[in-house]
């Protein structure tokens, strides 16, 4: 199959005029693809992205409100969890399913001539899609709890980049040495079951002892969460922690083209 025939047909078709316009019509095409399937062989559809998080969510309020003395997060407690847990599932999603980007669709990846980013990228993309398809649900819930919504929610953007660019570098990262190393597939899995519980999800920074404080910045979810919490709770964003969190999401993306580069052509003899 032919670069052509994935980004589309036609030698005049204006998106193949440009690498760049080729690369992201494909990117597009390939993502959608992925959605579609996706919801039509579900029953639920697009509702399976949506209660995945509910269910986590409404787990842990239960245990930490009504089981339990919750000594972490802030009130509306639904409402902290919600607004880290949704972002966690898009990165766990695509972290997770990057271990076979090449492995899953192999014929494809030998055969096109796009660039193979394309192939960790629209992972990346299509859980990126789930999750601001699943936002509403974090509107409703801070409506009906009464949450309150500050001009910090424009950071919500920021937020949204930062995430995609450390999604993007861990992926780029994983998704060769899958190949190498079959092992590395359940060891990711392990490891993002340990970062749920190291990361500022069901507490906040501030809820670690001071001691720990400069050393949660070095996990670059917990800036990244801060910023998604920001709108609905000011006190949970420290701008240490999110500058070295974009410092340290830039340096994995670099790690990761590094690492892809150079590992690209001995993935397509592994596959």
């Amino acid at each position: 199959m032919s670069a052509v025939s994935v980004g589309g047909s036609g030698d005049a078709h204006p998106l193949q005029r440009t690498p760049w316009l080729r690369y992201r019509h494909s990117l597009w095409l390939l993502t959608t693809r992925d959605l579609k399937v996706r919801y039509s062989t579900s029953a639920l559809g697009y509702l399976w992205s949506v209660l995945d998080p509910l269910v986590m969510a409404g787990i842990y309020w239960f245990v930490f409100t009504q089981v339990f003395q919750r000594i972490a997060g802030t009130e509306p407690y639904i409402v902290f969890l919600l607004s880290a847990l949704l972002p966690w599932m898009w990165f766990n999603g695509a972290v997770s399913d990057s271990t076979r980007a090449f492995l899953k669709d192999a014929k494809l990846v030998r055969s096109t001539m796009i660039p193979r980013t394309i192939w960790v990228n629209r992972i990346v993309l299509s859980k990126g899609i789930e999750f601001v398809l699943s936002l509403p649900v974090l509107a409703l819930f801070a409506i009906v709890f009464g949450a309150r919504v500050g001009w910090e929610l424009v950071y919500f953007p920021l937020a949204m980049l930062l995430q995609a660019i450390l999604t993007v570098g861990i992926s780029l990262i994983v998704a060769p040495l899958v190949v190498f190393f079959r092992d590395l597939e359940r060891a990711v899995k392990l490891v993002l079951r340990f970062l749920f519980y190291a990361s500022p999800i069901i507490y906040g920074v501030s809820n670690l002892p001071s001691e720990l404080h400069f050393w949660a910045a070095f996990n670059p979810l917990s800036g990244i969460f801060g910023l998604y919490r920001a709108g609905f709770f000011p006190d949970e964003l420290d701008w240490f922690n999110v500058i070295i969190g974009a410092a340290m999401s830039v340096g994995f993306l670099l790690i990761g083209l590094l690492v892809f580069r150079g590992s690209v052509r001995q993935v397509l003899k592994e596959i």
